[in-house]
């Protein structure tokens, strides 16, 4: 059963002036084996962070750290949840998280469905 399915755009070029402006923010946003990938694949995982609290139902209080964008040995993304996001991922009965992530044309794409 589908409980919740988010997408969210990124402007690549957009998010870059935001990091360079911002030197803080990445650190706010990103987590463990994001820190430091390049601008685009940055763009994407903060547009997946985006689509699974879409997902969620934007609910108040989510910690950005909280969710993980990580790579299987096979290169798929998927999420590591803990804390705030786990806890409200369990709340909705959540039993599987699906992410795909694009960037192409100066903007990074995600995609997020959950599954009970």
């Amino acid at each position: 059963m589908i409980i919740g399915i988010g997408t969210d755009v990124c402007d690549i070029d957009r998010f870059a002036a935001s990091l360079a402006r911002s030197p803080a923010l990445a650190a706010r946003l990103f987590v463990g084996g994001e820190v430091g990938l390049p601008v685009p694949s940055l763009a994407a995982r903060f547009a997946a962070k985006e689509a699974l609290a879409k997902a969620l139902g934007a609910p108040p209080g989510l910690s950005w750290h909280d969710a993980e964008v990580v790579r299987e040995p096979s290169g798929r993304p998927v999420f590591q949840l803990r804390g705030t996001v786990a806890l409200e991922a369990e709340r909705h009965g959540v039993r599987a998280v699906h992410l795909t992530l694009s960037h192409d044309a100066g903007v990074a794409t995600a995609v997020v469905v959950l599954e009970g």
